[in-house]
């Protein structure tokens, strides 16, 4: 089963400006289908509590910062993205959730796949089952 991790992107470094980027399957090891993004998360909330059947995600911080908290079904691990030149891969049947949400952070998701009500599992006790 493949495992996350934080993935360094290209940073261009330029008076004007910086440039990061990622493309696939150079940066991410996936084909990107689908494209969303999370801003505007009042104080306190934690966005996520799902995990995937089929679906990889990418995940980074455009703005701001956040953590994103992934079970395996044994352990936790937290991950604090505050940086837009790296980002999270995150592979299908880890349990997700963000949470610590700085003021006007905004979290960039990219995934293999188009959105699938079904690949969701959104009991943790049947991820944990579903893991096993």
């Amino acid at each position: 089963m493949k495992k996350p991790e934080i993935i360094q992107l290209p940073k261009i470094l330029d008076k004007r400006g910086n440039l990061s980027f990622f493309q696939s399957p150079q940066q991410i090891p996936f084909t990107i289908e689908r494209t969303y993004w999370i801003y505007d998360v009042p104080g306190g909330e934690i966005r996520g509590g799902h995990a995937f059947r089929e679906q990889n995600e990418f995940i980074v911080a455009l703005s701001g910062s956040f953590d994103v908290v992934l079970h395996n079904g044994i352990r936790s691990t937290i991950y604090s993205l505050n940086r837009s030149y790296y980002g999270l891969y995150v592979p299908n049947m880890y349990w997700r959730y963000m949470e610590n949400f700085s003021t006007n952070s905004l979290a960039l998701i990219v995934s293999d796949k188009k959105y699938n009500a079904d690949d969701y599992i959104r009991d943790f006790n049947q991820f944990k089952t579903t893991r096993k």
